[in-house]
């Protein structure tokens, strides 16, 4: 029997199967009479009406026996190890996977992955979706994204521990340093904890739609147990004690290690750099201690060479990295990161893509004036009908020409007008460029394409890692995961959330940077690996099932936009996806022709000593 089964009339596929059933086909909404060759012999190609059920749709049995709750029929899948690709089904059954090849027997229901491929479910190691997890429990943007495991609490900046009495610290906090609103932290957030597990058995209610792990923060352990002296202060002897003692009971309460923050730009509400910059490396170490006894992860951002290393001869260590704009400056990088990390295992991440922050019509809007002003106080189609009246426009020009910049243009992008936006210009076809090619100054270019767009046009400020071929070079290093979308920080400025997308699309499919299973397993069993979670990150009998369905020759993100959906109505910027079939999380299906289904089966990862 042939994978491709027709017949003139559903009689026909009866007598191929000699069982018929109804099915929900859930593309096209309706009931209907199929049989299904699903013998054990074939890959169960579904006949509805006479015809093969389309392409990549999806089938629900009804009033038959089953053996699996769901198969995945004939993809091409990469199991996330590096191995080459093969084409097999995919079992799963409560939860977990429970077969991959030819699958006999039949499930509640069934993903046609004929022409697509499936992987594992990408594993996010740096995300700050520590609050908005209160408020929006699907954790978008990045469950549109393929990432069905996401790790918070990065930067030191966390909300646990805390004393009822260091809420609005910790939300003000929060609010300098990743541009999480204030309002929307206290308001959205139950508040119900003073420790870490606590903070957990918080998220635990919420009921996430994706897998969701937690590191506790340094900020948050400083104020816990020093009060206001932790942020200029050093520790004494018996503050150190009571701190490791902290992160000790975090850590068996479930987080999966300590971070760090020495980055000095990141300030507290009143100027004053966060707990933790100035800290001595002995705190560091002390603490390092005790999170390498249980296993766990040091992560740390703005930390040098030296310090690293130290906390290299004792942890697992997970630190954020970049590359400069100049020729050679990939390699040179690179050659940096090779040498630290054969100090112990350590493991760098950085942007996929050029990122800094956002401007448009719709978004933060880079001019001074005092009609500029006025403008900013307009909605969208205010501010879209105010720049198309002549002498209103004229003003803006003349007001914008006067400006001064904070930045350079040399390093301002158009994301482009099409669908998918243009994240990989080269370093010199900037807006300089553009504004020679029309004889405009920027303010004439800024408006004329927010014009031309109905104010949707955006212009991407690249601050790191602006030269996307050194980035490239930087990415052949087997040290360094592409990430770092800081999704849930900075949501009125940026929006680097799609990363995985980005990487499907560009570094995989039209790069070649990586070859197809060596990019899945950067994106799954590669950060899996690294946050310990090691029932994850592999399609392999006995592993949780989360599992993608990806159109790779389609997948691609979508121009980013604003939305006003934080509590309070601020504002953040959003990217959808297209080309995700489907996206399993713990089984379930998250998300099904790019659209969430509603269903929430993340579960709080609960890190456990390995060692």
């Amino acid at each position: 029997m042939t994978n491709d089964f027709h017949g003139d009339s559903a009689s026909a596929g009866a007598m191929a199967c000699e069982m018929a059933c109804q099915i929900v086909c859930e593309r096209k909404g309706h009931f209907a009479a199929i049989t299904s060759a699903c013998t054990g012999c074939c890959l169960s190609a579904l006949v509805i009406r006479g015809r093969l059920l389309d392409h990549g749709a999806e089938a629900i049995h009804v009033g038959r026996p089953v053996s699996h709750d769901l198969i995945i029929r004939g993809g091409k899948v990469i199991d996330g190890t590096g191995a080459a690709p093969v084409h097999a089904d995919v079992a799963v059954s409560d939860g977990v996977i429970t077969g991959v090849g030819l699958v006999s027997g039949t499930a509640r229901r069934e993903i046609d992955a004929r022409g697509l491929i499936v992987t594992p479910g990408f594993v996010d190691l740096h995300a700050h979706l520590d609050a908005q997890i209160g408020w929006d429990p699907d954790l978008t943007p990045v469950s549109w994204h393929g990432v069905t495991s996401v790790l918070i609490g990065n930067c030191g900046v966390t909300f646990a521990p805390c004393k009822p009495t260091d809420r609005e610290l910790l939300a003000g906090m929060m609010e300098t340093v990743e541009d999480i609103p204030r309002h929307a932290i206290l308001t959205g957030l139950p508040w119900t904890w003073e420790n870490y597990g606590g903070y957990l058995d918080a998220l635990d209610g919420i009921k996430p739609g994706i897998n969701v792990a937690g590191l506790v923060g340094h900020c948050a352990v400083r104020f816990f147990v020093m009060g206001e002296r932790a942020v200029e202060e050093q520790a004494t002897p018996a503050e150190l004690e009571q701190m490791v003692r902290v992160v000790d009971q975090a850590l068996a309460d479930g987080a999966h290690g300590f971070s760090t923050n020495r980055y000095e730009p990141h300030k507290l509400p009143d100027g004053r750099s966060i707990p933790g910059t100035f800290a001595d490396p002995a705190e560091l170490m002390a603490i390092g201690k005790v999170v390498q006894q249980r296993d766990g992860l040091m992560q740390a951002v703005g930390a040098n060479a030296e310090v690293l290393t130290a906390l290299a001869g004792q942890n697992r260590v997970l630190f954020s990295y970049g590359v400069g704009p100049g020729s050679g400056m990939g390699r040179e990088a690179a050659s940096r990161l090779d040498t630290l990390c054969g100090k112990g295992d350590v493991t760098a991440i950085t942007q996929v893509r050029g990122s800094g922050f956002m401007f448009g019509l719709q978004a933060a809007i880079p001019f001074q004036g005092e009609t500029w002003d006025r403008l900013r106080t307009l909605d969208l189609a205010g501010r879209l009908a105010a720049i198309r009246e002549p002498a209103t426009a004229a003003r803006l020009r003349e007001e914008g020409k006067a400006s001064r910049r904070w930045f350079s243009l040399k390093n301002v992008y158009f994301l482009g007008k099409d669908q998918r936006p243009d994240y990989a210009a080269a370093l010199d076809n900037n807006v300089v460029a553009l504004c020679r090619q029309r004889g405009e100054e920027f303010t004439e270019l800024f408006l004329r394409l927010s014009d031309e767009t109905a104010g949707k046009a955006l212009f991407n400020l690249r601050m790191f890692n602006q030269n996307i071929d050194e980035l490239g070079e930087l990415f052949r290093s087997p040290h360094i995961f592409p990430s770092l979308g800081d999704a849930g920080a900075h949501v009125s400025q940026i929006m680097d959330a799609g990363w995985s997308t980005f990487v499907l699309g560009y570094w995989i499919r039209e790069r070649g940077i990586y070859s197809l299973e060596e990019g899945i397993r950067r994106l799954t069993s590669g950060p899996a690996r690294v946050l310990g979670l090691t029932d994850r990150g592999v399609i392999a009998p006995g592993k949780r099932a989360d599992i993608n369905v990806i159109d790779f020759d389609q997948v691609s993100e979508l121009q980013p936009e604003i939305v006003n959906d934080f509590p309070g109505g601020a504002p953040r910027f959003v990217q959808r996806a297209r080309g995700y079939k489907a996206t399993l999380v713990n089984g379930q299906v998250n998300l099904l022709d790019d659209q969430l289904t509603g269903t929430r089966a993340g579960n709080v990862l609960r890190h456990r000593r390995t060692g």
